[in-house]
């Protein structure tokens, strides 16, 4: 059983077919996915297309999201986790975080929003799903001064082998995907082979980040739009780099990932009974 712990299955990209994508996971033994919000927008989106999948979703607001949001998305955040917070497919607040990559984005407007959701995250109870892209320091200062103890996930992790440690040390999970597959990725292929087994959970970031074989160039893919949409269906065949960096078998990497998904995000123990 394979669980994938971030796709992004409410995308437009899937809407021609959702349903196919959802039976080619089941196929190749995906049986549980986290669908992560990105604005208060999708909150009810992400919960429905949840619910009738049978998987389980997140309610956050994106750092990239945040300078489109008003000023009453936190409240609306506030009042969703409220709403549907004993929800069991309810298992994280994400997907949140910070992103000093991408130019345009307030850094104050980001932090801002970031720690209050990190906060609401804490009055919930829930672990956190965090978007990390050359924000790892910044991420762990939140977390230090909010003083949250929920862990959860540092998505599509891409920072250096002490901020690794950093997030191991608070709690938290790495979640590694697609970027796995690419001998140049030296240093995530790195860490993902020596930290500790016991922080490794397994995502496709799906319709993003795909997997080599998937990958075509920006001029590829303006020529030929859709042609690099990742999914789910293609969770084993990147956790088979995993595999091969650990000296594990595919049943090892299926078994260690998923008990490790469980761990970061308790309430997807329960949902196989649901």
């Amino acid at each position: 059983m394979w669980i994938d712990t971030h796709c992004h299955l409410d995308a437009a990209e899937f809407d021609a077919d959702r349903d196919a994508v959802v039976a080619r996971a089941r196929a190749t033994g995906v049986t549980q996915i986290v669908i992560p919000a990105v604005a208060a927008g999708n909150f009810d989106t992400v919960r429905l297309l949840a619910i009738r999948q049978g998987f389980s979703y997140a309610l956050g607001i994106h750092p990239l999201c945040v300078m489109g949001a008003g000023a009453g998305d936190l409240d609306r955040l506030a009042e969703a986790l409220d709403t549907h917070g004993i929800d069991p497919r309810l298992v994280a607040v994400g997907e949140i975080g910070l992103d000093y990559f991408v130019p345009g984005i307030a850094p104050d407007t980001q932090q801002h929003f970031y720690v209050e959701q990190l906060k609401l995250a804490k009055r919930a109870g829930l672990p956190v799903l965090l978007h990390v892209r050359r924000s790892a320091d910044k991420l762990l200062a939140g977390l230090r001064r909010v003083d949250f103890a929920h862990g959860g996930i540092a998505h599509a992790f891409n920072g250096s082998e002490q901020q690794a440690q950093a997030f191991i040390d608070l709690g938290f999970k790495l979640g590694f995907g697609g970027t796995l597959t690419f001998d140049r990725s030296l240093q995530i292929r790195r860490i993902a082979a020596t930290v500790p087994e016991s922080a490794l959970v397994m995502e496709t970031d799906a319709p993003d980040i795909p997997p080599h074989w998937l990958y075509k160039t920006a001029a590829l893919r303006e020529a030929e739009p859709g042609q690099a949409r990742n999914e789910s269906a293609e969770l084993p065949r990147i956790a088979q780099s995993l595999a091969e960096l650990r000296g594990w078998t595919l049943e090892q990497t299926a078994a260690i990932t998923s008990a490790n998904a469980r761990a970061a995000l308790p309430r997807l123990g329960a949902l196989s009974s649901l």
